[in-house]
């Protein structure tokens, strides 16, 4: 069969598990296909020294096989004995847990880092991974250009102030409420290499399930990018991330209260709904279906729950055929 180049805007698990599916759906049904990841980078930050990039290296890892099973990030078969001895003398943060193994890849990183480019070195570091996979895979962070996702809470003793991102996520876990979320540097930040060409060449754009605020918000905040989508001559479709209400894993929650959209599968195509021809949601959201359609975008209510690989590639089926009926 014909092969497709589909690009992808990815966040974290949720996206990465997604693209499981659709990497071995499509070496099945699309064999000569090429997929195009443009990954979040907003949720980058620096530990210890070191330019951590975790939706980058959520994607890289799983695809790869070396992701941690129970948890969908990290290094599969970690160990800490480097953060211990961090800890032993006193450094901090001791709140965001660094893996040996998943260290070794932040320490490549932040080294080509000072002659390379984002892009540059997301390509060098996935070659390991990707090599081998049934349908050539490319990984582009969203910008070469330094973005980060800041919150703003009200925090007791300290009053009201902004964090990284991580801070609010993994230390906080998002229990205290974000009264603002910004990404600074965002005005500044152009598509890496690739990005635009990429949107432009598609024959398929998918929006696996994920944040919509903190992960696809970022790549479509990149200066650029948005205008790529409404005008890309690919049907794009997207998977939602709430089923019945709720985030899939994760506090999404949270950050659709900061900017004041209700946690629904609904919402969130009203969200994206310039950017939209198709919305997959689930069926627990099937009364939903209409109110989707009213916007103009062709929705289907289908399971959504990645509970296992074979699930995974029945979703990307899913969203692959609501791409060709839309396409029609």
């Amino acid at each position: 069969m014909t092969g497709l180049r589909i690009t992808a805007l990815a966040g974290g698990i949720g996206a990465a598990r997604f693209l499981t599916g659709l990497l071995a759906e499509v070496a099945k049904s699309h064999p000569d296909s090429e997929i195009t990841v443009i990954g979040n980078t907003a949720d980058d930050v620096t530990l210890f020294g070191l330019h951590v990039s975790p939706d980058l290296d959520t994607v890289m890892y799983t695809l790869g096989g070396g992701v941690h099973p129970g948890q969908g990030w990290g290094r599969d078969d970690e160990t800490f004995a480097v953060q211990t001895e961090l800890t032993a003398y006193g450094v901090g943060p001791s709140w965001f847990r660094l893996g040996d193994r998943d260290m070794a890849t932040h320490v490549v990183r932040t080294q080509m880092l000072g002659g390379y480019a984002l892009s540059e070195v997301t390509a060098a570091l996935s070659r390991r991974w990707f090599d081998g996979l049934p349908v050539p895979v490319r990984l582009l962070p969203m910008t070469d250009d330094r973005v980060e996702t800041h919150v703003v809470v009200d925090e007791p003793g300290s009053g009201r102030r902004a964090l990284h991102f991580q801070e609010w996520w993994v230390r906080l876990k998002a229990s205290l409420p974000a009264q603002q979320i910004t990404l600074v540097g965002i005005e500044q930040a152009r598509p890496a290499p690739g990005v635009l060409e990429a949107l432009a060449t598609a024959d398929v754009i998918v929006l696996p399930p994920s944040n919509p605020v903190v992960s696809i918000g970022p790549i479509v905040s990149v200066p650029g990018v948005r205008g790529a989508l409404v005008n890309a001559e690919a049907p794009v479709v997207g998977v939602s991330p709430i089923i019945a209400g709720r985030p899939v894993r994760g506090m999404a929650d949270a950050c659709l209260t900061a900017i004041g959209i209700e946690t629904s599968a609904s919402a969130v195509a009203h969200l994206y709904a310039d950017l939209l021809d198709g919305w997959l949601v689930d069926v627990s959201d099937a009364a939903t279906v209409a109110d989707v359609e009213a916007l103009g975008i062709a929705a289907r209510s289908v399971p959504l729950l990645m509970s296992d690989a074979s699930a995974a590639r029945a979703l990307a089926a899913d969203a692959l055929a609501l791409a060709e009926a839309v396409r029609r």
